[in-house]
This record gives structure tokens, C-alpha cells and sequence, in this order.
């Protein structure tokens, strides 16, 4: 009788192996596989949409601060252009509070803000008063 339980058992594996190999019928035919690559093929040339408040409001910012159309390095632009991405952050960080890479980027633009009004206010006082004033910001 050991010898019988044995052969069973062979014959269920081999059963089981033969099942497990066989491969799944496709049931779409060519017409089909070439209409989904062409649908697929439509939607990836659409471009990706961009947030509309990002492209509306940084424009306007660094219009207001640059001396000539070339100023991207001075004191007064980049202090302005930090002033706007932190506005953003902040509004962002109100309604996402558990952000916390956000929020540290937030403190780290905070701080360098900071060393660009401290170094304004050593080398021209009349020029960071201005800043202070059209930002709005704590001295």
C-alpha cells in the first residue's frame, strides 16, 4: 500500500507542473493590438499641463525688480525672487502640513534671504530700506 500512496503523489506534481506551463490565449486580434498603439501613440504627444498660478506670478516679479532684461544676479532681484517662491511655499505648507521637505526648503530660503538683506543693509542702507518697504517685510 506505501508503494500506491507514492504514485499518487508523483502524478498530482506532474498534473500540476503541466498546468502552471501552459500559456494564456489571446483573444484580440491584430485589427485591435493596432488600434490600441495608435490611441496610445495620440496620448503621449499631448504635453504635460503645468500649474497656471507658477507661470502667472513669477513673470510678474521678476519684471518688477530687474534693472535691464539681462538682471538675473542682483541683490534686489534675487531678494524679490526669493521673497515670491517663498509666498508660494507658504500657501503650499497652510493646506500640505505635514510637508516637512517642503517646509525645511522653506526654511533654507528663509535663511538665505536673510544673508542677502543683511548683506544689502551693510553696503547700502537706502536700497535695503526700499526692498523692506515694496516686500512688506519685518526689519
Amino acid at each position: 500500500m506505501p508503494k500506491a500512496k507514492k504514485e499518487t503523489t508523483k502524478k498530482s506534481v506532474k498534473t500540476v507542473k503541466k498546468t502552471t506551463l501552459k500559456k494564456p490565449k489571446t483573444i484580440a486580434s491584430k485589427k485591435s493590438v493596432k488600434q490600441i498603439k495608435t490611441v496610445k501613440a495620440t496620448k503621449s504627444s499631448k504635453p504635460a499641463k503645468v500649474a497656471k498660478t507658477s507661470q502667472k506670478e513669477e513673470p510678474k516679479v521678476k519684471r518688477t525688480r530687474k534693472s535691464s532684461k539681462q538682471d538675473t544676479g542682483s541683490v534686489d532681484f534675487q531678494i524679490d525672487n526669493f521673497s515670491q517662491k517663498i509666498k508660494l511655499l507658504a500657501k503650499h505648507l497652510k493646506t500640505h502640513t505635514h510637508d516637512f521637505d517642503s517646509r525645511r526648503g522653506l526654511l533654507i530660503m528663509v535663511g538665505k534671504r536673510r544673508k542677502l538683506l543683511n548683506y544689502l543693509k551693510k553696503t547700502d542702507l537706502k536700497r535695503y530700506e526700499e526692498v523692506t518697504k515694496s516686500l512688506k517685510l519685518k526689519v
